[in-house]
């Protein structure tokens, strides 16, 4: 009888640890309760219900409980991480109904959040209308999107970056082929853009002791190319803006 009764404690030990290691484990990779862990009540709160929305319309809810953790390893406010999250399922809803107009398809979960991250970096909903409609059939647009979103980043036109990626669609290349050309044209843009703020130094200097209209010229001749703002690179600020605004494009929005 002892022996059945040990038997039995063993059993029940063994259970118990093995729930509390089960439970753990999805604690570490469940989203919302690393969420609940690292933002105040409130804030979860509301990240979770957007969260919640965005799964009822079959968008990528994952995706925004992802980024809400990675604000939160940067120590952005939480109200700031809240509201973007609001931003990003406005478009998300705008990514996925562009690209469903575009290609008469249900787009994937990665293809919507990427769309979703391009219109965050500025690219236009024209523009992602257009990729869609000129994209081979059944090719994934997940990596051109984030593709021409980089490239707009980084201060180049919507169209341009449109444009460039395109090329690349029609010639069957490779999603590895198309990030290579994203860094190889933002490379070359960002070097076109410090050659042209030198030369402008160096027209200035020239100019100092010429007449004041060579001098405008000289310095008017040069730098940066048009469409390049003068805070690209400026990324992930914290938007402090009041909700139910649309939602903020281009740079330095979450």
């Amino acid at each position: 009888m002892r022996s059945i009764t040990v038997f039995s404690s063993i059993v029940a030990f063994a259970l118990t640890t093995n729930v509390a290691t089960a439970t753990a484990q999805n604690q570490a990779g469940d989203p919302s309760a690393r969420l609940a862990a690292v933002l105040p009540a409130d804030a979860a709160r509301h990240v979770l219900a957007v969260m919640g929305d965005a799964r009822s319309e079959n968008l990528p809810s994952d995706a925004l409980a992802n980024r809400s953790l990675k604000f939160a390893a940067r120590g952005i406010a939480p109200q700031d991480i809240a509201h973007a999250a609001d931003e990003q399922l406005m478009r998300m809803r705008t990514a996925r109904d562009v690209l469903r107009t575009a290609r008469s398809v249900q787009p994937s979960g990665d293809e919507i959040e990427a769309g979703a991250e391009a219109l965050r970096e500025g690219v236009k909903g024209l523009d992602v209308a257009k990729l869609a409609q000129s994209a081979p059939s059944g090719r994934s647009l997940a990596v051109p999107l984030y593709v021409i979103g980089s490239m707009v980043s980084r201060g180049l036109p919507s169209d341009q970056a449109l444009q460039r990626v395109q090329v690349k669609l029609a010639a069957r290349a490779s999603d590895a082929d198309i990030e290579g050309s994203g860094r190889d044209n933002v490379g070359s843009s960002e070097s076109h853009a410090n050659e042209g703020r030198s030369n402008s130094g160096r027209g200035n200097a020239a100019g100092a002791g010429q007449s004041g209209s060579q001098g405008e010229a000289g310095s008017g001749a040069h730098g940066p190319p048009s469409g390049v703002p003068g805070n690209a690179g400026n990324h992930e600020r914290p938007n402090t803006t009041g909700h139910g605004n649309t939602p903020a494009t281009g740079k330095g929005h979450p």
